[in-house]
């Protein structure tokens, strides 16, 4: 008796779930992923061998290149509380809106006093400003000092933790500019500060 040929059929495998899993998962990187800012101006910042990822929080870096110092703080609301403190030390009065204009500012590189006016620039405008720097001295004029010291006040008032600080410096910087970034520090007693750096390759 003649066997009875079954036909082969192809498996069907259906990929809508995995599809799904990966929109998912592409969509929640996309949504997760803090986009690179771009620095005020270029420092070409030394290497290193150890990585340590920057904290998102509670976290200040002062870039230091080509003579000039700039100021960020990590935070919308540290960021508005700070601009708040330093208006209260040199009595200058920020509108609500000018308030909220700073929590978006990355990086502050001009004198309180020309704060306003850089403010009410949009930020094309901004992106094309030259910023002098934030006045670094060792008399009174020392607005940076003012900008570290209330920043660390406005992180303990909204998240009631220490302002972890660090330095990014160009790696041709001269000694002086960054000797006087440090003075500032430790005349606030801030004696443990952290150095960003860039990635090298350990030779083999």
């Amino acid at each position: 008796m003649a066997r009875v040929k079954v036909p082969r059929k192809s498996t069907a495998i259906d990929m809508t779930a995995m599809c799904d899993v990966a929109f998912l998962l592409l969509t929640f990187f996309i949504l997760s992923a803090k986009p690179k800012v771009q620095d005020p101006v270029h420092a070409d910042i030394p290497a290193s061998t150890t990585i340590q990822a920057l904290p998102e929080n509670d976290f200040s870096s002062l870039l230091v290149a080509e003579g000039k110092v700039f100021f960020s703080v990590e935070g919308a609301e540290v960021r508005m509380e700070t601009l708040r403190g330093m208006a209260d030390q040199y009595k200058i009065a920020f509108t609500p809106e000018e308030i909220k204009q700073f929590a978006t500012v990355d990086a502050v590189g001009v004198s309180v006093t020309y704060l306003k006016t850089y403010l009410a620039m949009t930020p094309k405008e901004r992106s094309t400003v030259a910023q002098p720097g934030v006045p670094v001295d060792t008399t009174d004029n020392n607005e940076l000092f003012w900008w570290v010291k209330n920043a660390r006040k406005a992180d303990k008032l909204v998240h009631n933790k220490e302002l972890k600080i660090a330095i990014k410096g160009d790696a041709k910087e001269e000694y002086p500019t960054i000797a006087k970034i440090i003075k500032t520090l430790q005349k606030q007693k801030v004696n443990k500060f952290g150095l960003i750096t860039s990635l090298k390759t350990v030779s083999k």
